[in-house]
């Protein structure tokens, strides 16, 4: 008889903030391996000869050599190679859907848990910020000799501006990141909280280092109103890219949506997280602080704001979806948090109308029970009204979290973009250029709502050919 093969170890666990305490503050929920908990992980890695997981990667880090790296007690290694892809890897760590993605092509998910990339990777990028910011964006110990005649302007900086910004200053290029709010980083400032991602912590260090790096950032400028792509050519920039994202949101069309107590998730977590309506009184933003709240979608804005109601003091928070929680978009992860806090899925039902108090304000919402009928175009079974079967239930807060469509103000003024059907920028998706000539785009404005990495690669490719294009210090 053949020998049994070896069991596969289990991953190390993250440790996390308890439920009971983690609802009562904004802290990051998952606190981080230690040294001997990475290093224990590390050990996991097979060192495939072929690694799937790289294939799994947007912007193909080569996971299996930091890994190595890891394991041998080597952070400056491991982290030269997580930069040599990845410009914003203590961000992916957090937020990128590794479970669908490298993770998700591990070859130990056949036989037991997958090593756990993402933790590694964020494990690597914190041990590594204390380090100077020429080493931080650039993965080089000194930092490279701008050249201010290759100006290149970035609109918009989110996470596909600043991976384009930090791959092209890193290879000398002179860059300009124009934000038309009064903070950086885009969705990573405005969009995800607090207790998925510090803004001081992370997503400011990386700015920090890319202005170590000579990119200038110039808030409260909106392209298309304050500024044109021609004026940009104008003052001597030879190559712009649009990161600006699609920040404009959709709503259910029901009766009742305009009540007081009705809120997309784009102003309420911006509210709550741009505004910190979180640490009221020290900054005084308004915000519904709702008893009974309700957050319509099933993706991860929805967990957030549910999330966050919960942390804002919420009795109940319920998330209405129309299919049911093995079906949610959301990261796997968040749904367990956010059930483990004590958020209630509602699921396989849909909302058809908001139901008002004698004063105008949201009392309810009216729902309608599901069920999955034959799939659909997507793939998934269809949900199906069942007759007869309508139930209210009370709410004074409602998120409605269901998608975002692209932001008019850029594109409307700019008629030589050529768009597709979904009013999203046409691009060629082998270099990331638009219909007019070197003026590039990627993120969330080419793709619709998409993931953090997916948005860092689309800027990844765009500025690899700027950097051809105007003679950039090539890769090593």
């Amino acid at each position: 008889m053949k020998a049994s093969k070896k069991p596969v170890r289990p991953r190390v666990p993250m440790p996390v903030q308890p439920p009971e305490e983690r609802i009562r503050n904004f802290d990051e929920v998952a606190t981080g391996y230690t040294l001997e908990m990475a290093a224990e992980e590390a050990a996991r890695c097979l060192q495939c000869k072929k690694p799937k997981c790289v294939k799994g990667c947007p912007v193909e880090v080569p996971i299996p050599q930091f890994i190595a790296h890891l394991a041998a007690g080597d952070i400056d290694a491991a982290y030269r190679t997580l930069k040599s892809t990845n410009s914003l890897p203590a961000v992916c760590g957090r937020v990128c859907p590794q479970e669908v993605q490298c993770e998700g092509e591990c070859i130990l998910t056949a036989k037991g848990q997958p090593v756990a990339i993402g933790r590694l990777e964020r494990f690597v990028a914190d041990e590594y910020m204390h380090r100077d910011a020429c080493g931080l964006i650039s993965g080089k110990p000194e930092c490279p000799l701008i050249d201010p005649h290759k100006k290149v302007a970035c609109i918009g900086s989110g996470p596909a501006s600043l991976t384009a910004a930090g791959y092209l200053a890193a290879r000398g290029c002179k860059v300009t990141v124009f934000e038309a709010l009064h903070e950086l980083g885009g969705v990573l400032v405005y969009g995800i909280p607090e207790f998925r991602l510090p803004k001081e912590k992370i997503v400011a260090k990386e700015v920090n280092a890319l202005r170590e790096l000579e990119v200038d950032f110039v808030r409260n400028r909106v392209g298309g109103k304050t500024f044109s792509i021609g004026e940009l050519f104008a003052q001597g920039y030879r190559a712009v890219f649009i990161g600006v994202g699609a920040g404009l949101p959709r709503f259910l069309g029901i009766p009742g949506e305009n009540l007081n107590g009705v809120f997309s998730a784009n102003e309420y977590l911006t509210r709550v997280n741009l505004g910190r309506a979180y640490s009221f009184p020290d900054y005084d933003t308004p915000i519904i602080r709702g008893r009974r709240v309700t957050v319509f979608g099933g993706g991860n804005v929805a967990m957030d704001a549910a999330r966050t109601a919960l942390r804002l003091g919420a009795d109940s928070v319920h998330i209405v979806y129309r299919r049911t929680v093995a079906e949610m978009p959301a990261r796997h992860e968040e749904v367990e948090h956010a059930m483990e806090e004590g958020v209630k899925m509602q699921e396989l039902c849909a909302p058809i109308a908001f139901v008002s108090d004698a004063e105008g304000c949201l009392s309810g919402v009216r729902l309608q029970q599901m069920q999955l009928g034959e799939p659909d175009q997507s793939g998934r079974r269809r949900p199906v009204p069942v007759e007869g079967s309508e139930l209210l239930l009370p709410t004074d807060l409602a998120v409605i979290a269901v998608g975002t469509r692209s932001n008019p103000v850029l594109l409307e003024a700019e008629p030589e973009l050529d768009l597709n059907r979904w009013g999203y920028i046409s691009i060629n998706n082998d270099t990331g250029e638009t219909s007019i000539p070197d003026v590039f785009a990627g993120g969330d404005i080419v793709t619709g709502a998409a993931t953090v990495i997916l948005a860092m690669g689309a800027g990844r490719t765009a500025a690899k050919e700027i950097a051809r294009r105007l003679g950039c210090q090539p890769d090593d």
